[in-house]
């Protein structure tokens, strides 16, 4: 029996400035499931970001780090030790430049293609043994615009997109709960 995932950690930058930007794709996942769930996030210091139990299963954590992008590992690390949830019992969900806006991936471990949040838990945990949700974001077609990109709002149809996606990926959080990642990506991965 494979372990489920324990930790689902959205990747953003916390403050109303960057709450709509691509950049902060992982926050919107992390905040669609607390709602479908019902579940609390509240600002755990100690931990580094906003926390929360998932309502239907109480070993199970919901994590947005608060401590900007590129320290995002500080919190995996501290509520992984704390817990002592092991890496591939970790899902990270971020914004992802060389998918398509409204497209979604699965996978597991693999480089961190530059992103920063992946680059600062890959260090905090010592691995990249650790699951991805990766979401398509679209990317702006030249490398020199892509801080720019990733910190402005998406356009209103990429948003829409990016939304659909979502909404459909909350829909594998059972098979995530109970390890069954292939029956995961199955779903998630087959257009319909």
């Amino acid at each position: 029996m494979k372990n489920g995932i324990k930790l689902f950690v959205g990747l953003g930058n916390v403050g109303e400035k960057y709450e709509r930007t691509r950049h902060n794709a992982g926050f919107w996942w992390v905040d669609a499931v607390a709602e479908q769930t019902n579940s609390k996030l509240t600002l755990e210091p100690k931990m580094f970001g906003m926390v929360g139990k998932l309502s239907t299963h109480q070993d199970k954590w919901l994590l947005k780090p608060t401590t900007f992008m590129n320290l995002s590992g500080k919190a995996v690390a501290a509520l992984a030790n704390y817990y002592k949830i092991s890496p591939a019992e970790i899902l990270v969900i971020h914004d992802e430049l060389d998918l398509p806006a409204g497209s979604i991936k699965l996978k597991f471990g693999g480089g961190h293609g530059g992103h920063n949040g992946l680059k600062d838990i890959h260090s905090a945990l010592g691995t990249s043994d650790y699951w991805r949700l990766r979401v398509g974001i679209g990317h702006p077609g030249d490398r020199n615009e892509v801080i720019n990109f990733v910190l402005k709002p998406p356009l209103k149809d990429e948003q829409t997109r990016i939304d659909n996606s979502l909404d459909e990926s909350t829909t594998i959080l059972g098979y995530l709960l109970a390890g069954e990642f292939d029956n995961a990506m199955l779903k998630l991965h087959t257009k319909k």
